[in-house]
């Protein structure tokens, strides 16, 4: 930004004296690191096959500079002069894709050739053997292995591996979700080739490692700066919505105690973040011996154990306005898989590959499957809907989510 400055003005800067343009660019500083952090450019990077920095680099930069414009337009107070933003937009775009550039070489200098353990079957290993020796001589080929968990770990102790490439298509289901999260945390890069029938379901972050198509894989969906961001937007909702819900659950609460009597708040175990169990808080809408055996009963549509007049309050989902109270401890989200029981779980996991996925974001108030899928939709499917709010989370998909659960609560209110 001083260097922008001073190419346009020399060192004659006009209007503002010196120290109020260094509290403007320092302003402007923390505004685009949060922004790069948010936009996950300081998560550890995997060391081959790396995609164009350019399309990253330039949304996050955009991103960035809107928000020094934005800051401007609410206080009136410019961070740098405005013509000076839509230079920063085009060389600070640039400047991000040679420090990672630089970035790389560094770490390549100091950590060496990526030592690659190859495992799949013989075939699929000698092939990949040959397109890495052809195409990518820059790495290290240490070792291979069979698809057995045990094996792949020990192999790459002894063998120092820093990447992994999985060829086979089963070499997945033997690394989720341990020792894929082991090998995350030692920083050990985990790829998964992909065939051309996965290609055709529309797989984006496709990366080409010796000619061959690969995607990472990752213990969890979402990296820990796109869950603080998410936490973060939480606080914000709630904060923004708070006079909206606060007199709304004062109203609720003195209905449900007509209504209820004692008791007002039902509390429930269920499972959240990475399978910890919680506490989730309703109101109470069903008799006191709903469950009086001790054993989870599910709910119907036309339950005999709800309270008269309490039933709106189902329907128009209501009764979870206490569970604001979970998204503001952080056991809970705003949008995210509703959270089940724990007995549940245990069922479920054993019965649909890939149900614990969903706990890799906290659980939701509302989600996807609650906005599309219908109450007594099975709960394979219903899964197919979490998964795909897991892997494709943005607060676009919050915000569409938000509106057509207010949409699904007017339609039932009524009803």
């Amino acid at each position: 930004m001083a260097a922008i400055t001073t190419a346009r003005f020399s060192f004659n800067w006009p209007t503002y004296p010196t120290a109020h343009y260094a509290v403007g660019f320092a302003i402007a500083t923390v505004l685009h690191v949060i922004t790069y952090y948010f936009g996950g450019l300081y998560e550890n990077e995997q060391r081959l096959g790396y995609p164009s920095q350019l399309p990253k680099a330039a949304l996050l930069n955009l991103l960035a500079v809107g928000a020094d414009g934005l800051v401007a337009l609410l206080t009136g107070r410019y961070l740098m002069p405005r013509a000076n933003l839509l230079v920063l937009l085009c060389t600070g775009s640039l400047l991000l894709v040679f420090n990672r550039h630089m970035t790389r070489r560094i770490r390549s200098r100091y950590s060496g050739q990526p030592k690659i353990l190859l495992i799949g079957e013989p075939d699929d290993i000698e092939l990949a053997r040959k397109h890495l020796q052809d195409a990518q001589p820059d790495v290290q080929i240490v070792g291979h292995a069979a698809n057995d968990p045990q094996v792949i770990l020990s192999e790459i102790e002894r063998l120092e591996a820093s990447d992994v490439l999985l060829l086979s298509g089963q070499s997945f289901e033997t690394l989720y979700p341990d020792p894929l999260a082991e090998l995350q945390n030692r920083k050990v890069g985990v790829y998964q080739r992909i065939t051309s029938s996965d290609t055709l379901l529309g797989l984006r972050r496709v990366r080409q490692i010796g000619g061959m198509p690969f995607v990472v894989l990752r213990a969890h969906a979402l990296p820990v700066c796109r869950l603080r961001f998410k936490r973060l937007l939480d606080l914000l909702y709630l904060l923004l919505l708070s006079p909206l819900f606060l007199p709304l659950t004062a109203v609720v609460v003195i209905w449900v105690r007509i209504r209820a009597g004692a008791g007002v708040i039902y509390r429930q175990p269920r499972v959240g973040f990475n399978g910890e169990v919680f506490t989730t808080f309703k109101f109470r809408t069903m008799i006191a011996t709903a469950e009086q055996a001790g054993s989870p009963v599910l709910a119907s549509r036309d339950d005999p154990r709800i309270i008269a007049g309490l039933g709106w309050l189902r329907r128009a989902h209501l009764d979870e306005l206490p569970q604001l109270w979970n998204v503001f401890r952080g056991s809970m989200s705003i949008i995210g898989p509703r959270p089940e029981r724990p007995e549940m779980v245990t069922a479920l996991s054993k019965q649909i590959p890939g149900y614990n996925r969903r706990h890799d974001v906290p659980p939701g108030i509302t989600g996807l499957a609650q906005t599309q899928a219908h109450y007594q939709t099975d709960a394979v499917y219903k899964l197919g809907y979490d998964l795909q709010y897991v892997v494709n989370w943005s607060p676009v998909l919050d915000w569409e989510i938000m509106l057509k659960s207010l949409l699904v609560m007017a339609r039932a209110s009524g009803q």
